[in-house]
């Protein structure tokens, strides 16, 4: 795991979308895992200033999300789809049909679970896959507990998560209690994995993530396994680790 320390979000944002431009201009056909939440915006908005600004061609990307909400149609500003369609794709030259995001509004949720990891197989896998974290170690939707095993499935979110969430929403009784997501093995099984953090509320579970003892109670650190992993962090994210800017 190599770790990368830099002084601020807007640095952080920077590095994190230089990471993503190296793999699509050294294969333009790559498949990117995504995340949604406030910390990889600013990565999104640098993503699109490369485009409009040096060229950055996604036109033969495929991407596939972590997560959706279940029971939420595209269409409502607190779904992924909505917040991927804002704040990327409709800003830069990727076609609709090559952008995936799990149906979480359909009835038949197992089916949708095993469509969504036979197509990411069938495009070979995720090259690099863009991860946040949350205070309590999970890694897209998959909670503390979630096995280490797990596909693409329907979760039961935690409070935790329900608590930190609340913001998006008018009322915390909004929040969906439910989201379909990539599962851990999913997770794992991409070839890159690229893990972005901000800010002091996330200092103890990234000690924890690369530190500590590798178990389903807290998901992320499954990372500390995988053979090709980088995390960037601001130096409010990285407090708790030693006073070195590069982790090997």
């Amino acid at each position: 795991m190599k770790v990368i320390v830099v002084s601020s979000y807007d640095e952080l944002s920077i590095s994190a979308a230089e990471v993503i431009e190296h793999q699509v201009r050294v294969n333009p056909f790559s498949v990117l895992g995504l995340a949604t939440g406030s910390t990889p915006i600013g990565t999104y908005r640098t993503l699109v200033k490369k485009h409009l600004e040096e060229k950055l061609d996604f036109s033969r990307v495929t991407t596939f999300n972590l997560d959706e909400y279940c029971n939420i149609e595209p269409s409502n500003p607190q779904s992924y789809a909505y917040f991927m369609k804002e704040n990327f794709f409709s800003k830069v030259n990727i076609a609709d049909h090559m952008t995936n995001l799990p149906e979480s509004h359909a009835e038949d949720i197992e089916a949708v679970c095993m469509a969504y990891e036979n197509k990411i197989s069938s495009r070979g896998g995720i090259d690099l896959q863009l991860l946040g974290i949350g205070r309590n170690g999970h890694i897209g939707f998959n909670e503390p507990g979630d096995s280490f095993k797990s596909d693409t499935h329907r979760i039961k979110l935690d409070e935790r998560t329900i608590k930190d969430n609340a913001r998006f929403f008018k009322s915390i009784d909004d929040v969906p209690r439910y989201a379909i997501s990539m599962g851990i093995k999913t997770i794992f099984s991409a070839k890159k994995i690229l893990l972005i953090a901000s800010g002091v509320d996330k200092a103890e579970i990234i000690y924890e993530m690369i530190h500590g003892q590798v178990r389903p109670a807290v998901p992320a650190t499954i990372l500390q396994m995988h053979p090709d992993v980088t995390v960037i962090l601001d130096k409010d994210a990285a407090a708790l680790l030693e006073r070195r800017r590069t982790f090997n």
